[in-house]
This record gives C-alpha cells, sequence and structure tokens, in this order.
C-alpha cells in the first residue's frame, strides 16, 4: 500500500499513514467513530508499524489530512477495520478515494475478498458500500461496544469469489 492516488479534480491523495498524522488520524476516530474510536496508543502502534498485517492510509486535501483508513491484509482476506472523514470532507470523494486504495492494496496483496462490518443502524455508510459492490454476507449482534449489530460486508477481489 505505498502507492499514493490522486483523485483528480477532487484534489484528493490518498498515501500510507506515518506517525507524524497521529494527531489528524486520532481527531478523525473521534469525530467520525465516537465511542467506538481507537485509542490513541494504539493507533500510534499502528502507525509505528507495530501492527504489521494492519495498514493505516490518509486521504490528503490541500495539505491537510481530511480521511483515513485502516486495513488489515493478511493471506486472502483483506479486512477494511476503519474508515473515516472529516464532517466537511464528507461527499467530496475521500471515502470512495480511501476504499479503492483499499481494494488496490488488497487485491496487489494477493488478497481474494474484501470484508468489513458497518453498523446496522448506518444505512448512509451501507448504501455507501452497496454502491460501490459490496454485498451483506452476515450479522453480528452485540458487535459494538454499546450492544449494535454489525452487518458484515464483502466484495471479491480475485476469481474464487466474485471478483474480476
Amino acid at each position: 500500500m505505498s502507492a499514493v492516488a490522486d483523485v483528480g479534480a477532487l484534489g484528493v491523495a490518498v498515501r500510507e499513514a506515518t506517525p507524524d498524522d497521529l494527531d489528524a488520524v486520532v481527531a478523525l476516530e473521534r469525530a467520525g467513530l465516537g465511542a467506538d474510536a481507537w485509542s490513541p496508543a494504539l493507533i500510534a502502534d499502528g502507525l509505528a508499524g507495530g501492527l504489521p498485517t494492519v495498514r493505516y492510509l490518509v486521504a490528503e486535501r490541500a495539505g491537510r489530512v481530511v480521511g483515513h483508513a485502516v486495513a488489515s491484509l493478511v493471506g486472502d482476506i483483506a479486512d477494511l477495520q476503519r474508515i473515516a472523514t472529516a464532517p466537511e470532507a464528507r461527499r467530496h470523494g475521500v471515502a470512495s478515494a480511501l476504499l479503492a486504495a483499499v481494494v488496490e492494496a488488497g487485491r496487489a496483496a494477493g488478497a481474494d475478498r474484501l470484508l468489513l462490518e458497518v453498523r446496522a443502524d448506518n444505512r448512509g455508510a451501507q448504501a455507501f458500500y452497496a454502491a460501490r459492490g459490496l454485498v451483506e454476507v452476515d450479522r453480528r449482534p452485540r458487535y459494538y461496544a454499546d450492544g449494535a449489530t454489525a452487518v458484515v460486508m464483502r466484495l471479491g477481489l480475485g476469481r474464487g469469489c466474485g471478483g474480476s
């Protein structure tokens, strides 16, 4: 996932996150994920490379971090663990650029499918993912700290899992 992706007219660039992005990623976690936000210590460890299968990406616009994504790439599975966009940057292609970069990284790592969990009460996020080809494959009751159910979604990345 070392590639930098540019989303043309949208002016969004996606790159690997570094430890210098800690404050921005922590702020995005808090703003976008609330009670489900990861701790600054866990994020710092991930940004420093302490979690060998986990990759952090950030999206920048005009030199400012406006989104981030976290993916775990293990064997034939890419798992999108987080995606968050700054409130003022929503609906401007940031999440789409991040998701595309995660898909590209998964394929490059040899994954044949992308999995993710999304809150069952987050219809907007479910519609976002469905519009990009992800389908619901399962539900996980009481998955989130507040007891909310998670919807598990999948996108085939390779020949064996419905990908191209």
